[in-house]
């Protein structure tokens, strides 16, 4: 009867002992190191004895009876006992990781004003902090890659600065100083006492104002009109014969061409554009192919600047404008089409100015002359009278691009920021009472009794 009680004794304390065993290896103290490193561990008693679970990954030596030696031999995980003369078991979970000092050196002064932590775990390695921008972040996590592949890239982004706006107003204004001369005689006649028909050269139109009716013989009468007020008009009525000299001049001053207001962020590019785009027909590969695709091509006004706002507030551009329209006088024929030339006048330069300030470009100019004669055939070209068959239109055209542009900055509303109430007082295309309104009532008569 007593082996039974025995052996129940020796089990219950063998369960307790590793009770006890479970208790200390659940409550181990956890050590980080990494390859090539080593610490110092010191005891308050002597030691006895050190054991080690996977010595290729962790390597031990005693200094002396209450110091011990740690290093760090390979990436993993070890468990480590240390029994002391008094019977006291310690237990640590020892974990080796990659030595990435010379990655946080790299990080640092690759990005001294960002802030980078490169956190090793065994061979694995993880980014964390927060940078300026995502350009920030996928450099430091090519530089992270160079040590080792398995890289995790933690890297918030701060939140940005609401970057200032500038709004630019342009106007586009066109110097027109074209002069139009046109010179030369239209004559006419009413035909014999009793024809009614009539005849005349045609050297220019007609236009609207009706002169009275001219009584040219017996029974007929003429009317006819003239094209301009400023026309000379003369009729001999024993001759049945009339002339109109035209001789005008017209001259332009100035349009605009256009008025657009463009924002952009401080550094990015803005575009403006008001025309077209034309078609281009472009042969592909050899002569032989006859493989032919279209291009369009853009024509018209166009404007691109680029802003930056400087320390002191002031704003530098980098302004680009052109102006471009279509010439079918220098075009190209193809296949019975015509694919018209661009005439183009275009600027480019760097202005700096501060806010509100306007500043002009100009020199565009356009120069061109037009000659037009018309004449009736054979009787415009003698010597002395053909004068008076032939007409001359003379064009000369002259138009300089002027470009006035003024800056201003501008900030959006922030996240927190209260919308602002746009007030109204009184809804939209409302009919009003005539009661409402002080002009429509009646005026009351102030006569005296």
């Amino acid at each position: 009867m007593k082996r039974p009680v025995f052996t129940q004794l020796l089990a219950i304390a063998a369960a307790s002992f590793m009770s006890a065993g479970l208790a200390a290896a659940q409550n181990a103290e956890e050590l980080r190191l990494t390859v090539g490193k080593s610490v110092v561990i010191d005891y308050p008693s002597d030691v006895q004895q050190i054991s080690t679970s996977t010595p290729e990954v962790l390597d031990y030596s005693t200094v002396s009876n209450r110091e011990i030696l740690l290093h760090g031999k390979g990436l993993g995980a070890a468990t480590l006992v240390v029994w002391t003369k008094g019977g006291q078991r310690t237990f640590y979970n020892v974990s080796v990781d990659m030595n990435v000092d010379p990655l946080r050196r790299l990080l640092k002064e690759s990005f001294p004003s960002e802030d980078i932590r490169a956190v090793s775990s065994r061979d694995s390695v993880a980014l964390i902090g927060k940078v300026s921008n995502k350009e920030v972040s996928d450099k430091a996590f090519n530089l992270a890659q160079s040590f080792t592949k398995n890289v995790a890239n933690s890297l918030s982004l701060n939140a940005a600065p609401i970057d200032k706006q500038i709004l630019l107003r342009v106007k586009f204004a066109e110097l027109d100083r074209t002069k139009e001369t046109q010179f030369g005689v239209n004559l006419l006649s009413t035909g014999a006492t009793n024809t009614i028909g009539r005849v005349t050269t045609q050297q220019f139109g007609n236009g609207s104002a009706t002169l009275d009716q001219l009584n040219v013989g017996t029974g007929a009468a003429i009317q006819e009109t003239i094209s301009d007020a400023l026309n000379i008009f003369a009729f001999r009525p024993d001759l049945n014969i009339g002339a109109f000299i035209k001789a005008l001049q017209q001259e332009s001053i100035l349009q605009i061409l256009a008025e657009p207001n463009l924002v952009a962020t401080n550094g990015k590019e803005a575009y403006f554009l008001v025309g077209g785009e034309f078609p281009v027909p472009v042969l592909q590969g050899g002569g032989n192919s006859g493989a032919v695709t279209v291009q369009f091509r853009e024509f018209g006004i166009k404007l691109i600047f680029t802003p930056f706002v400087t320390e002191n507030k002031t704003i530098k551009m980098h302004l680009k404008q052109e102006v471009s329209s279509l010439d079918f006088a220098d075009g190209v024929s193809l296949s019975g089409f015509v694919i018209p030339a661009l005439s183009t006048r275009r600027t480019e330069t760097d202005v700096e100015l501060a806010e509100g300030q306007s500043f002009v470009v100009s020199g565009l100019v356009d120069n061109r002359e037009t000659d037009l004669f018309s004449k009736i055939p054979v009787l415009g070209s003698l010597p002395i009278f053909g004068a008076l068959f032939k007409t001359k239109d003379e064009k000369k055209t002259r138009t300089d691009l002027i470009v006035l542009v003024t800056p201003e900055l501008t900030t959006p509303l922030a996240t927190t920021e209260a919308k602002p109430n746009v007030y109204m007082p009184r809804d939209f295309l409302v009919r009003l009472d005539p009661k409402d309104v002080p002009e429509a009532q009646p005026k009351k008569s102030s006569k005296k009794k």
